[in-house]
């Protein structure tokens, strides 16, 4: 009991310092997160995944700035390296998406692309990442849209709010 206590007091003091360097917390439900990172807004959640050994743990999420260049941009950490060449396909519900890849990241297509997946998700309960590992063994990393569509809006409208600064 005593340890708990001290693991907790010790979460609280370091949660602000760590969350002040990632950006500040927007919103935070169901399993997604806005964020404000400055120059760029984000709706972001984590894989169900545990991460890979000596890797990061999957993140998916969606970006927006001020500037518009990215505007509900879907984005998308792969949770094991990425084969060469290989396809990295997103499926939200039942519909599928080829995103953009390099190295172990990848990114949707455009902008009709990211309408297309931004309705998919507010309409779907889940959706994954399928892609290839180098050895050619196929992986997939699964997420949870509960708390997504909140996250989302929250996040491009403190974008928007950032445009009207301007």
């Amino acid at each position: 009991m005593i340890v708990a206590r001290f693991i907790l007091c010790v979460v609280a003091i370091l949660a602000p310092t760590m969350a002040a360097s990632r950006g500040s917390v927007l919103h935070s439900g169901g399993a997604w997160a806005a964020l404000d990172r400055g120059s760029v807004c984000e709706a972001q959640t984590r894989s169900l995944n545990p991460a890979a050994r000596n890797r990061a743990r999957a993140i998916a999420g969606f970006a927006f700035s001020a500037d518009r260049r990215r505007w509900g941009e879907f984005h998308v950490r792969l949770g094991r390296p990425l084969r060469p060449e290989s396809s990295v396909i997103l499926t939200v519900g039942s519909q599928p998406f080829l995103l953009v890849a390099r190295g172990d990241w990848a990114w949707s297509r455009g902008t009709r692309q990211q309408t297309a997946i931004l309705d998919a998700v507010r309409g779907a309960s889940g959706m994954r990442v399928e892609a290839r590992e180098p050895s050619g063994r196929r992986f997939t990393d699964r997420y949870l849209l509960d708390g997504a569509p909140t996250a989302i809006d929250a996040a491009a409208a403190r974008c928007a709010s950032k445009m009207l600064r301007r």
